[in-house]
Parts: C-alpha cells; structure tokens; sequence
C-alpha cells in the first residue's frame, strides 16, 4: 500500500444559502482519499462506520482504486454524523449536532498490508487516535501529513503539541494557524508552528487561495474563481487529498514539489465545492481533473518584461 489516509467517514447534513441536504456521505478519509484517487491507484483508508452506512458507496470507494480493508464495520453501529449551516459568505458555520457513535470508541487498527506505507495522511482527528496510527508503522513513512482544527487546539492542547512534533506537514485554516500560534501575522504564526516540529507547514486560505511555508521559503497558490459554490465541506480534506495524491504519484517530496502539489490540491478542492457532499468528487473523470490543472496553469502564468 503506498498511501494510508486515516480519518472519519460518516454522514453530514448540510444547508447553505444554496440548499440543504440531509444525512449526504461525509468524512475527511472519504474526501481524502476520492481526491488522492486521480493521481494515485494506491491508497488505504483506516477509519470506523455503522451498520447504517451504504453498501452503495462503499462500492464507489473500491471503484476509485480504494482499499477498504482498514474500514471497521461496527455490528448495530451508527455512524459519525455531523449537521452544520453556512453564513451568507460560507467562510463560517454553525455546528447543529455532532453525534460521535462508533467513533467515540474508535481504536484504529491498521491492516497488515498498510504498514509500510511511503504516504501517511492523518485526517482530522483526537490527537491521540493520530499518534497510535503513527507507532503501529513497521517504518516510517516518506511523508507524514496531519490536518488538525480548532477544537483539538482548545481540549487537547499538549496531546496536539506532542504529535504535531511527530509530523512532516501541519496543514490548517488560517483562523487555526492564528489560534495555534497566537500570532496574527501569518508570516509570525508560521514561523512559531515550524517550531513546533513539522518541516512544512501549509496554511488554506478558503476561496483566497493556500500559502506554503518551510523554514526558509513561501509559496502561495491562489484559489481557481469558481462559478458555481453549493457547498464548502470537505474542500479543505480535497485538497489535502490531492497534494498527497499528487506527492505519492510523483515520489518526490522536495519544496519544488509540494508547489506543484498545493494546485494539484486546489484542483481538487475546486470540484468538490460545486454540489454537496462528496456528489462532483464520484463523477468527475481524470480528464475533467487535467482541464481544471490545465485552468490553474493558465490563471497562475504570466511573464513579467524586464524593466529598463
């Protein structure tokens, strides 16, 4: 297995200023690994469901060259459910109801076949669930990427601490880069977290596009302007779905390499904003995926003449 993706599958129901849906498949591993599909055939989830979850689209995972072997099905379980509602401007939401089920018992077991995995992208989750991932590895990873949020950051603070130390890349929301570091500058609030351990530190930034940061160096990617936003979740997990996707694929972790991989990721997260849940993720082709690089390209490009 040359991609492990660790992280929640579940159910959200969601309402924006553009509609609503109720009880859509959800989950950071599900986008993760959907986006991580276009440009690696080899990817693994480790996560929890219910009884309560559909065969259905657990045979559109396996379609996408997904291993599912990682997934524990809990007899009599229900799956992880989230509801949230969008602001006008759908760069904030309310959480209505967080409902854990199987995952508040959550111990990840990580099949045989995924312990020498050249990939490790931990998907949002407790901390502690993150690290005991990371000590059942038979070697470590080329690349260990974790996403964390807010909520670890004020319950878990010195568990978070302890395995952002273990990580390669930390990526986070801006809002969460603040609160980690307690800096408002993101250029201060990089250099803090860099501190922390990580060697990379990739800070999303929304529709306003991804900063990229190591210890010397910053990139920045814009966001493509979509026409058409219907739903927000899951954007951050699609690009980190494609910048892992694309860094398996390419097996060159360099600084140069990660530029590439924030648009691969951007790509990614495009698609996903444009119908709810992981709906536009399971119908777009790998030619649709190459025309939306092929646009990032475009948007990016230009030459500067040299001034006289």
């Amino acid at each position: 297995m040359s991609l492990l993706v660790v992280g929640t599958v579940a159910f959200d129901s969601i309402h924006t200023p553009f509609g609503k849906v109720d009880k859509t498949v959800g989950g950071a591993a599900t986008y993760i690994a959907l986006s991580a599909s276009f440009f690696t055939k080899n990817t693994g989830i480790v996560s929890v469901i219910g009884e309560d979850f559909p065969e259905k689209t657990l045979s559109e995972l396996k379609n996408k060259n997904i291993n599912l072997d990682g997934l524990q099905v809990i007899k009599g379980g229900k799956s992880f459910y989230w509801s949230g509602k969008y602001h006008e401007d759908l760069n904030n939401r309310d959480t209505l109801v967080t409902e854990l089920n199987v995952l508040a018992d959550f111990d990840p077991i990580v099949p045989e076949q995924y312990l020498n995995a050249d990939f490790l992208m931990l998907g949002n989750l407790m901390p502690a669930v993150q690290q005991k991932v990371m000590s059942q590895m038979k070697k470590r990873p080329k690349l260990i990427v974790m996403d964390t949020m807010n909520f670890w950051m004020e319950i878990a603070a010195e568990e978070l601490a302890k395995t952002i130390a273990m990580v390669d890349v930390l990526t986070v929301n801006d809002a969460e880069a603040r609160q980690l570091s307690g800096e408002y500058s993101l250029v201060k609030a990089a250099k803090k977290i860099l501190k922390m351990g990580p060697k990379y530190l990739i800070i999303k930034k929304g529709e306003h596009g991804a900063l990229l940061f190591d210890n010397s160096q910053v990139f920045f990617a814009p966001a493509l302007p979509i026409e058409d936003v219907f739903d927000p979740t899951g954007a951050g997990d699609s690009f980190a779905g494609g910048f892992i996707g694309y860094l398996d694929k390419t097996q060159d972790i360099s600084f140069e390499n990660m530029k590439r991989a924030i648009i691969y990721g951007s790509a990614a997260a495009s698609f996903c904003v444009e119908k709810f849940g992981i709906d536009r993720l399971l119908e777009i082709t790998d030619t649709d995926m190459q025309q939306r690089i092929d646009a990032f390209v475009n948007l990016v490009h230009f030459d500067i003449p040299v001034l006289a």
